[in-house]
């Protein structure tokens, strides 16, 4: 249990919607596994609970046996949605370290989507298959990091696609953008590049897609096929920043730009 300026940090846990039965919540398998003998919360403990409808149910546990457990519902808020734009990031394979933190800060951040792909300097090649056990831990980092973040969604991750699927994903109507993140010259600084989609798009935007390469970065071929699309190469500065620092980096001034921080 952590603290905050003295006063115990709520905790909250994600369920299912099926769990929840008029004014109770009942807990099974896992995730009474990881509330009750992981957390040890017990009969009295409050906590929040959070399901797909975006909505906090606070809730008193008021029954524990050996593998399931009830509580009552004391109150309940709804979270609000993602404004929009939704920030969705197309993100090349890189090294599973470093995707993991990009997915646990990408739900935290409140990107709407992660869809990965393969390209030439990607981590996995073209062909090349995710295990079943790397998408489940991918699924228990966006949980985990729902339940820390009190968001009323799961961000969604998207199984991977060949680079050339890329184009069929990007929504190129009135309504979406796209950019690329590129350390070779590049026409437009991100603060160039949000002032030119708002005057572009005046009647407004409600999807950004933001791509980012793998530690290799991009081939001189995906960068003209990027650019054939319309995309814009963006520049973050002199510096040549990691993957999961770039990926951060453009979500953090994307969020600011379109008043997306409350």
């Amino acid at each position: 249990m952590g603290w905050l300026l003295g006063t115990t940090v709520m905790r909250r846990y994600w369920i299912d919607k099926k769990d929840l039965f008029q004014d109770q919540v009942n807990f099974t398998g896992d995730v009474f596994h990881h509330i009750f003998d992981v957390c040890r919360q017990e009969v009295g403990s409050k906590f929040e609970v959070l399901t797909e409808d975006s909505k906090a149910y606070f809730v008193e546990v008021t029954q524990v046996g050996k593998k399931t457990a009830a509580a009552q519902i004391l109150e309940t808020r709804d979270i609000p949605a993602l404004k929009e734009p939704h920030l969705h990031l197309v993100l090349s394979l890189s090294r599973f370290p470093v995707m993991d933190a990009i997915m646990e800060k990408a739900v935290e951040m409140g990107v709407s989507s992660i869809h990965p792909f393969f390209s030439e300097f990607s981590f996995l090649r073209k062909g090349e298959k995710l295990s079943d056990n790397k998408t489940d831990r991918w699924d228990k980092i966006v949980k985990s990091a729902t339940q820390q973040s009190g968001r009323g969604d799961l961000m969604k991750i998207h199984p991977a696609i060949p680079f050339e699927k890329i184009s069929d994903l990007i929504n190129q109507n009135e309504s979406g953008v796209g950019l690329f993140a590129y350390e070779g010259p590049a026409t437009l600084s991100i603060k160039d590049y949000v002032t030119k989609v708002k005057s572009d798009r005046p009647q407004g935007i409600k999807d950004i897609w933001i791509i980012v390469g793998s530690e290799g970065g991009f081939s001189h071929r995906e960068v003209e096929e990027f650019q054939k699309l319309g995309l814009h190469p963006v520049t973050l500065g002199p510096q040549v920043l990691r993957v999961e620092t770039a990926c951060m980096t453009l979500v953090s001034v994307l969020k600011y730009d379109f008043d997306l921080m409350c």
